[in-house]
């Protein structure tokens, strides 16, 4: 079983949280907080695998109290997060700090939907109480930055992520430096948190971070962002290459899909001028996509279990030998940016 403390101000939500959780046959909710003390106090009492946390809180919010979580006893914490604009950057910065992921907070409209949002917190939940989760590092060490040579700008770099991914990505692109081919991802993200998510990347690494347009020309030097709840596609034009922007069907239950990104690459049959990565992330999505690209001569690479925060997109690539190298985290900055120097 699965041992989960609920923490939220809100006795509805709380309510809701634990009924909709005691649904699972392998979840069981321990124990219920209405503020960070409380929970405190029942996290010594009761040693929960999983804690599911409010942004939002009286005494102390939900961001603070993750601080002092992470520092002093690291667990695997999903956030119960507004899907808005204002709830976006909070939430960033809480996966930030060592959040595993997060799920929307139920509201009126979650109850036409009930099903859906049950799986999806269940999911989450097994996904957050395998996950690997790290302490809360200074945030002083910045990776040292690849040595600036030639590289070639006609080729592209193609990254795809889910659970862990804000972070992995973020630690990827700082590593990079500031002239580089061009790099399109696929990242996971509800729709507001795609602007959030690209603007803070943006202030982060060298190069421009921005989400994507459709029929936006994909230039060196920049990185796009699928914006959430669209699918982003590469498509040849007049010699260049362009976005492509649309709500087709969701691939894998997933709009954005690392597969549609992946696969619209292989189509265009840019050979050894493509890497393909797939990071941390739950499911397996991006899989199929990145064996195609390796069909077609792309240098494919995929991240390691022990610095994944889930081990699930990776290992299905892996298992379906679509991946030519398996790095950790730390390590692909540098071997992308050789592979571009060649």
């Amino acid at each position: 079983m699965i041992r989960v403390l609920v923490v939220d101000d809100s006795p509805l939500i709380r309510a809701v949280l634990t009924e909709v959780l005691q649904q699972a046959q392998d979840i069981e909710v321990i124990g219920t907080a209405n503020d960070p003390y409380q929970a405190r106090d029942l996290i010594k009492q009761l040693n929960p695998d999983v804690l599911t946390l409010d942004v939002e809180m009286p005494k102390m919010d939900g961001v603070s109290f993750l601080k002092n979580l992470m520092r002093l006893r690291p667990m695997p914490v999903v956030m119960i997060s507004t899907l808005t604009q204002q709830g976006a950057p909070v939430t960033l910065e809480c996966l930030e700090l060592g959040a595993v992921d997060f799920v929307a907070k139920p509201t009126q409209q979650v109850g036409d939907k009930l099903l859906d949002y049950a799986q999806i917190l269940h999911e989450k939940i097994r996904a957050a109480a395998k996950a690997k989760v790290r302490s809360l590092k200074p945030t002083s060490s910045k990776a040292p930055k690849p040595v600036i040579g030639n590289v070639d700008n006609t080729k592209l770099v193609a990254i795809g992520a889910s659970t862990g991914g804000t972070e992995a990505i973020k630690e990827l692109l700082t590593g990079l430096p500031d002239s580089f081919p061009p790099i399109v991802i696929t990242q996971h993200i509800p729709p507001v948190f795609s602007a959030s998510f690209a603007e803070r990347m943006d202030r982060s690494v060298a190069l421009k971070v921005k989400e994507a347009e459709d029929g936006e020309l994909i230039k060196p030097n920049h990185v796009y962002i699928a914006p959430g709840d669209y699918h982003l596609a590469v498509v040849g034009v007049a010699g260049s290459l362009k976005c492509k922007v649309m709500q087709s069907p969701p691939v894998n239950r997933h709009r954005p899909a690392v597969d549609v990104l992946f696969k619209s690459i292989a189509k265009l049959e840019l050979g050894n001028k493509v890497c393909a990565s797939i990071l941390t992330g739950m499911g397996a999505d991006g899989a199929a996509g990145l064996l195609k690209l390796k069909e077609f001569n792309a240098y494919t690479l995929a991240q390691d279990e022990a610095s994944s925060v889930v081990w699930g997109m990776p290992r299905a690539a892996i298992e379906l030998d679509a991946a030519q190298q398996v790095l950790s985290l730390d390590a692909f900055a540098a071997e992308i940016t050789n592979w571009a120097k060649k």
